[in-house]
């Protein structure tokens, strides 16, 4: 009752909204994010392709001989990702709270993120039973740490493996070493060509014959995590993994004909 009365009066004396969607805030906390907005952040449903998360048209589609669900492109080509793994999709209040994070700075939203992150990671069971695996954030360049004061993706993985203890997190193993411009906008190829180079192994004894659990805020076109898995692949990586808390998802399921997915695998073969 005291504690229910001292919220009351700190709401009433201080008065502040949600961040999220402006919402009247009548609890204590260290989020400034409501109730509503906090229950708002569900698990995505709907097939997705188990390497690079783009919508299946059923959860059967394109299935392997292991039963894991592809796209046509993942089953032609041979990407350097083991599976990749998304709490949420990158819309509403979720992509609302990792903007908060990143751009408003407010710590404790990693607290949330980073419980998002252990659930996958939970659910994960070959991974959670691997005593080789290391949590690797993708890391920011140097310059743009400075500038934000912190690694979000580094923040959410050390929630993640409180709550989850099941492997060492390697903060130093990858390097950024060239700042990069922004993909939005950019072809495949020239997103490829942007990131190449952007990374390193710093520390490639720690990863050697490891299974490596790749750790990002937000998956968007695959080109990063990509890039991050081929160079950890090259420096001895057993397989890597990403799990990321949002994933951004084409409105239509990819379905493209035989033909097409060839196609782009022979042009991506040509550039690549």
């Amino acid at each position: 009752m005291a504690g229910e009365i001292a919220e009351g009066l700190f709401a009433a004396l201080f008065p502040a909204d949600c961040r999220l969607c402006g919402t009247p805030l009548l609890k204590i906390a260290r989020l400034p994010v409501c109730d509503g907005c906090r229950d708002a952040m569900r698990p995505a449903a709907g097939g997705v392709c188990a390497i690079c998360r783009e919508r299946l048209v059923s959860p059967n589609a394109f299935a392997d001989q292991q039963r894991e669900p592809r796209c046509g492109l993942c089953r032609r080509l041979d990407p350097p990702l083991a599976g990749t793994a998304a709490y949420g999709s990158y819309q509403g209040a979720l992509r609302d709270l990792i903007h908060l994070l990143k751009d408003q700075h407010v710590r404790p939203a990693a607290n949330v993120l980073g419980r998002m992150l252990s659930e996958l990671i939970a659910a994960l069971a070959p991974l959670s039973a691997d005593p080789s695996l290391l949590v690797v954030p993708v890391p920011l360049h140097p310059a743009q740490l400075r500038q934000r004061g912190f690694n979000q993706s580094e923040l959410m993985a050390r929630v993640a493996l409180k709550l989850h203890p099941v492997a060492a997190l390697g903060v130093d193993v990858l390097e950024r070493v060239r700042e990069t411009r922004p993909q939005i906008g950019l072809t495949r190829q020239q997103r490829r060509e942007n990131l190449r180079g952007a990374f390193r192994v710093a520390q490639p004894d720690q990863i050697w014959d490891h299974e490596i659990l790749l750790v990002d805020d937000v998956l968007a076109t695959g080109a990063t995590a990509f890039e991050c898995a081929r160079v950890l692949r090259r420096a001895g990586a057993s397989r890597v993994w990403v799990a990321t808390v949002a994933r951004t998802l084409k409105a239509e399921a990819q379905v493209a004909p035989i033909e097409a997915e060839a196609d782009r695998t022979l042009t991506m073969a040509a550039h690549g």
